[in-house]
């Protein structure tokens, strides 16, 4: 295990050399190692807790937001979860060696195009310990070594569960050195990380804007953001109201504290009169602080409910709190104007019965994923099958959506022939 007595270049030499094993080793040595992370996990609990108590005292006594707390908190039945994320990805297939596509050539050579693993992925993160072990685990299933740093207010959680990650790995036969973590340092050492463009093949950052911000100044190793989750959640003209108002507070108070929790409601003009009086209500009664354009506020105040006026920064944030920004549009397009304008490209719904105004949405809205009749909530590694995830990607070069075992590799051609020569 990495430890903070090692540089940041130490650390990266580690996983290249164990990256080499990694990359040819078999599933069922991967397996044993991740069933092995996954028993420890609920075999030290109590260690994992009393860790993640220091962090959250600490956040406390630095003023660390409610969201900031809820991403940072762990209990029992968190990590029995992270565990249970672990032991999904074992049932996953394994990507490494599988043919993506494979051809003859006229003159007689074979070409496959094979998945092969990036080799050391380093993931950055803020807040969420649990991030420690989704990262390793789908780094290990996936061939690659993997150097973590999180965040300094996860310090101790973090510590805890890639120590224990790494030595129940180690003892199953993964190679020392595959699951490093750097910690300790501040902006110089996330810099120091981001230009190891010698050993490191990959970046994963999984954090807010100033995150990506600090990364976007320095970093010579090629990166794939993780970026803010700015969704939206569209009322159409004739939707099913029952379903729209479930949807919107499942999307906006199931957890408020996370990238694919709605941070704006949009309601057509011909459904705001039936919808939103009892919607904004239920918002309300949620706890939910509602900043509204003008025409929502007549409807709001006819209701008895009370509201702040939007900003035009409003509909560009990224709340993380109970916080919703609520409009009333005309159309489908103006709403898939407004998304594009302002959403982030995470994950935007529609709730309609209109086949015409879903396609137009789909097909519209620039987004990593879109919804139709259902909650941006399920935006997630976990929710789609994929075990867990290392993050959401908003960028279309390589992969976009939640990062996966799949998504965790590359390819190579395989060319096999006879003797053959070019003439």
């Amino acid at each position: 295990m990495a430890t903070v007595t090692q540089s940041v270049t130490e650390v990266c030499l580690r996983a290249r050399e164990a990256s080499r094993t990694l990359a040819a080793l078999d599933t069922a040595t991967k397996n044993a190692a991740l069933t092995a992370i996954a028993d420890a996990l609920i075999a030290r609990t109590d260690e994992i807790l009393e860790a993640n108590a220091r962090d959250l005292e600490a956040g406390r006594e630095s003023g660390l937001s409610d969201a900031l707390m809820d991403r940072l908190a762990l209990d029992a039945d968190r990590i029995a979860s992270i565990a249970d994320g672990t032991r999904a990805i074992i049932a996953l297939p394994d990507p490494v060696g599988e043919v993506l596509e494979g051809r003859r050539l006229p003159n007689g050579l074979d070409v496959r195009k094979t998945a092969v693993p990036f080799g050391v992925v380093a993931v950055v993160y803020e807040a969420r310990p649990n991030v420690t072990i989704d990262a390793a685990a789908l780094c290990l299933k996936s061939g690659n070594a993997v150097v973590l740093r999180g965040s300094s207010s996860a310090a101790h959680s973090n510590a805890v569960l890639s120590g224990i990650a790494a030595d129940a790995a180690r003892a199953a036969g993964i190679p020392d050195g595959a699951i490093g973590l750097v910690a300790g340092g501040g902006r110089e050492e996330l810099a120091d990380l981001a230009t190891q463009d010698q050993l490191v093949d990959l970046i994963f950052p999984r954090g807010g804007e100033g995150l990506k911000a600090a990364l976007q100044a320095v970093a010579t190793v090629p990166v794939i953001y993780a970026a803010s989750g700015n969704c939206h959640v569209f009322v159409d003209a004739d939707a099913d109201l029952e379903q729209a108002r479930a949807i919107i507070l499942n999307a906006k108070t199931q957890r408020t504290g996370v990238c694919n929790a709605a941070e704006t409601l949009l309601v057509h003009a011909e459904a705001a009169p039936a919808f939103l009086p009892d919607a904004l209500r239920a918002l309300r009664d949620a706890g939910v602080e509602l900043r509204v354009d003008a025409r929502t506020k007549t409807l709001a105040a006819a209701a008895g409910v009370d509201t702040l006026d939007a900003t035009d920064e409003d509909w560009d944030t990224e709340f993380l709190a109970s916080i919703l920004a609520v409009g009333i549009v005309d159309s489908a397009g103006e709403a898939i104007l407004h998304i594009n304008e302002h959403g982030s490209g995470h994950s935007e719904a529609i709730v309609t019965r209109d086949t015409e105004s879903a396609r137009a949405f789909e097909r519209g809205v620039d987004a990593a994923c879109v919804y139709i009749n259902a909650s941006t909530r399920f935006t997630d590694g976990g929710e789609f099958g994929m075990g867990a995830e290392i993050g959401n990607s908003t960028q279309k070069l390589h992969a976009r959506g939640p990062i996966g075992v799949r998504e965790l590799c590359t390819f190579k051609y395989v060319v096999s022939g006879d003797g053959h020569v070019r003439s």
